[in-house]
């Protein structure tokens, strides 16, 4: 297993990044959220979780050990691969995963892109138990350096947009987050902000 990365980010993509390892690009699946702390050519660390499949070796990078142990534990529930579980560690921190299976706040599931009201039914049941208790829930990430106001609009519209939403769907949320970008003044954060996009999208279907 490949435990972690460490190196400098070689290359940002809307869905990955590039670390740089003893001369070896290493292209890394990270969340919207975890992308918006690294700036390329500056050194990264990411805790990491290697899916290996028949056809395909993909790396899934995280922000830390904690974010990598709930992507695991997500998919120890039937249906659940790795993609699932990286948009529900794009939509919810560790510790707010937690807090919706210890309550089955089935709707915080529904939140996610690709989870219907059976889906998260089911999730409920089989990871009730699995995850843990919740341990710092509700404190904000840090804002990261990359949060900077400028480019906001084109990081959070190309995370939606990562996670499956039209086009026009991803700008029209966009559009609905900007006053609450606009009240954090000069330091935006592209995770909240996109968790409240993602709100936003949810309530109008």
């Amino acid at each position: 297993m490949i435990a972690f990365v460490s190196g400098p980010v070689a290359a940002l993509a809307p869905d990955s990044a590039v670390i740089e390892v003893g001369g070896v690009g290493l292209a890394v699946q990270c969340t919207p959220g975890t992308l918006a702390s690294l700036r390329a050519g500056e050194d990264a660390r990411l805790a990491t979780s290697l899916v290996v499949r028949e056809d395909s070796l993909t790396l899934y990078g995280f922000a830390d050990d904690d974010e990598r142990q709930v992507f695991e534990l997500l998919q120890t529930a039937s249906g659940v691969g790795p993609r699932l579980a990286q948009a529900m560690l794009a939509v919810h921190t560790p510790d707010a995963l937690r807090l919706a299976f210890s309550s089955g706040d089935e709707k915080a599931l529904t939140a996610v892109p690709g989870i219907g009201k059976k889906g998260a039914q089911k999730l409920l049941l089989e990871l009730k138990d699995r995850l843990g208790a919740p341990g710092s829930v509700g404190q904000p990430r840090p804002a990261s350096p990359a949060s900077a106001p400028a480019g906001w609009r084109e990081q959070l519209l190309a995370a939606l947009v990562g996670l499956g939403y039209a086009q026009r769907e991803a700008e029209e949320a966009v559009t609905s987050v900007a006053p609450r970008a606009e009240e954090a003044g000069g330091e935006p954060s592209v995770p909240e902000l996109l968790r409240a996009a993602l709100r936003s999208l949810n309530r109008a279907r």
